[in-house]
């Protein structure tokens, strides 16, 4: 599937149309360069599921902990946001309990996951953000 952002103004449209797309997908990674817009996408995708809070880049604490206020199922209601940009080893992931993580029940969104990639679930869903030239943003994944 794919949808497309043409400026930031969009962005919570394309969030709320993804939400909607991907069903129960719960671990979701984001795969894109510096500057493809992982964050802000993630931000608006938590912003649209009720989080009320900043939503920044974990990237110096590697995750994130989020709780969407509208959800009334207690497992949805978390949110983990990963950014494993920094990590040099997987034993890094390991170390802050990754896996425990991903078999929460929790939605994980996960940047820079090619670093931990052998960690993923078979079920997890991969999302690729590709920039244009003219700034015009692509997301692209499959069910």
């Amino acid at each position: 599937m794919q949808i497309t952002i043409t400026s930031l103004e969009e962005i919570s449209t394309a969030a709320r149309t993804f939400i909607e797309a991907i069903g129960e997908a719960k671990v979701i990674a984001f795969y894109g360069h510096m500057g493809a817009g992982k964050t802000t996408f993630i931000r608006a995708l938590c912003e649209a599921l009720g989080v009320r809070e900043p939503v920044t880049s974990p990237t110096f604490a590697i995750v994130n902990e989020y709780q969407a206020s509208d959800s009334d199922d207690e497992h949805l209601s978390t949110i983990y946001h990963f950014d494993f940009y920094r990590i040099r080893r997987l034993s890094e992931a390991y170390d802050i309990g990754f896996e425990d993580y991903l078999y929460s029940g929790a939605l994980c969104l996960i940047e820079w996951p090619e670093l931990i990639e052998e960690l993923l679930p078979e079920n997890a869903l991969h999302v690729h953000i590709d920039v244009n030239g003219d700034g015009v943003r692509t997301i692209n994944w499959e069910n």
